[in-house]
């Protein structure tokens, strides 16, 4: 009984002294619940949306201070007329633009009826129905209160309308995040082990000897898989044009341009993880759990971005996916040109520069 006594704590002991068994029992539970837990949420949290007020009278104002002073809501701007509906969504800040149409104060008192229109961004079906809820919901808080003291009560109808998404199909929200998905983790699993192999094979020495630099070899190593990735972005984007009738509103050159630098930069983020690992199995298991849950959580794909923790949105603007979803959600659902999708490929450029830099400097010229 000693005996096994002693061999449990040796087991203990070889645990303890293990920093990556430790990290994996008590780092990555506590990793994940906070997550899942900020991460994972059907509520709307200071979502951005603008203002048409055709009657700009007492009325009005006050339904827009109690929809701006709501926790749901954040009132981004105030726009003039309706031309400029079109351009503010496709900037890709407001999700939701409310229309009050003219003389609303004298319709509620005079025909005890005016009409509010609720105009939301339905590339993400689930978050454009949620808006539209609670905003219906403020309407009808304001109309009961103010029809406690009249015998015949105003009515306040909202119309709710959905734009570049009217019949709310849920695959044009999953394809370009599932299509995210596939090419980063392909592309980085990929590129990840590449240089681990060459260690684990032996072969590390030859590179290492021969008269190639080392920014030579990192982008030797990526050439071939941005051949291969390219071929799996258009497979991925003709099945989703002619399985799922995703439409692609926007320039097929534009789109094939923003998914070739996607893929550069997540091949460029493997090779930097292969570059820090002494395995396979190591990068691999980064490539999977470091790049898996932020890419699906992080990404805005399923859960919106403005309705998590802070920090979590702090931390979501380094995860390339995020920046990808937008600019494919532009390009294909609401057919935006370069001009308002600029920032978001400067970012996914900047960071493909930053990761290919990290490489070089991380790659190792001798073998310890």
């Amino acid at each position: 009984m000693k005996r096994f006594i002693g061999f449990i704590k040796k087991e203990f002991y070889h645990i303890f002294r293990d920093k990556r068994s430790l990290f994996i029992l008590f780092g990555m539970p506590i990793a994940q619940i906070m997550l899942f837990g900020f991460a994972i949420t059907n509520e709307i949290n200071n979502v951005d949306i603008a203002i048409l007020d055709k009657s700009k009278d007492a009325t009005t104002k006050e339904i827009i201070n109690k929809i701006s002073s709501s926790q749901y809501f954040s009132n981004r701007q105030f726009m003039e007329n309706e031309a400029e509906i079109e351009r503010v969504f496709k900037k890709g800040k407001v999700k939701a633009v409310i229309v009050f149409e003219k003389d609303f104060s004298k319709k509620l008192t005079k025909e005890k009826k005016a009409t509010v229109q609720i105009i939301t961004d339905a590339t993400d079906p689930n978050t454009a129905n949620t808006i539209s809820n609670f905003v219906s919901s403020i309407l009808q808080k304001y109309q009961q209160e103010i029809n406690t003291t009249l015998k015949i009560p105003y009515q306040i109808v909202p119309e709710t309308r959905m734009v570049y998404n009217q019949e709310l199909k849920s695959v044009f929200m999953f394809v370009p995040g599932v299509m995210t998905i596939i090419l980063m983790l392909v592309s980085a699993m990929m590129t990840s082990i590449s240089i681990t192999k060459e260690k684990e094979l032996g072969t590390m020495e030859i590179l290492l000897v021969s008269p190639l630099k080392p920014f030579q070899v990192i982008i030797g190593k990526v050439v071939p898989y941005i051949f291969l990735s390219v071929i799996n972005a258009i497979v991925i984007i003709l099945l989703s044009i002619f399985i799922f009738d995703m439409p692609v509103q926007g320039s097929l050159f534009l789109l094939g341009a923003e998914s070739i630098l996607f893929i550069i930069n997540a091949l460029s983020l493997g090779i930097l993880i292969s570059t820090i690992s002494e395995t396979q199995q190591t990068a691999m298991m980064i490539s999977l759990m470091g790049l898996l849950l932020p890419v699906i959580l992080l990404s805005g794909f399923i859960f919106p971005v403005t309705s998590m923790h802070w920090s979590l949105q702090l931390i979501s603007n380094v995860i390339p996916a995020k920046w990808f979803v937008t600019i494919l959600k532009g390009i294909m659902l609401k057919g935006v040109g370069i001009t308002f999708i600029w920032k978001e490929t400067l970012i996914l450029f900047g960071m493909t520069l930053f990761f290919i830099a990290l490489s070089i400097k991380k790659y190792k010229i001798r073998l310890e």
